[in-house]
């Protein structure tokens, strides 16, 4: 596959993801109690939060805005000195290595999410496959664009 339409996926399957978090996490800052979304505070009696707040901070952050950032990392490719530090595939961009870091939060908070509620939908397995996608199209790629030059 050409190097454009390998990252154009990937970066309309991060637009995706973050333009879905932001909304959602945006509706429970929003209405902490559920309402906006019509989901039952009751969902959260397995959890260590009273409403949905903290989890609509964390959804719009880091599942939010984090990959809608990346997707100006990704197309302009900047120097990032702290990104470069984090960076634990010293041999690509670090653009390419956060979208990694995005697909494993994506798994642990679905993880996290059906260990709370106790049970798991179609969602929960839609968004495992989509993390896997998200992964799979890094790997795509690291191999052909991404890889910096010595």
């Amino acid at each position: 596959m050409k190097p454009n339409i390998t990252r154009n996926i990937l970066l309309i399957l991060l637009a995706f993801l973050g333009l879905g978090a932001i909304g959602g996490g945006g509706a429970l800052i929003i209405s902490p109690s559920g309402d906006l979304l019509k989901m039952p505070v009751s969902l959260l009696e397995k959890s260590p939060f009273n409403n949905f707040l903290v989890p609509g901070i964390i959804l719009f952050s880091i599942l939010g805005l984090v990959p809608i950032m990346l997707i100006f990392a990704l197309l302009k490719r900047p120097e990032c000195k702290l990104a470069e530090k984090l960076n634990f595939f010293k041999d690509m961009h670090w653009s390419l290595t956060y979208t990694v870091y995005v697909a494993f939060a994506l798994i642990i908070w679905i993880q996290i999410e059906m260990v709370f509620l106790g049970a798991v939908g179609w969602l929960h397995t839609f968004y495992m496959f989509f993390a896997l996608s998200l992964f799979l199209w890094h790997c795509c790629l690291k191999s052909e664009t991404y890889i910096k030059s010595k």
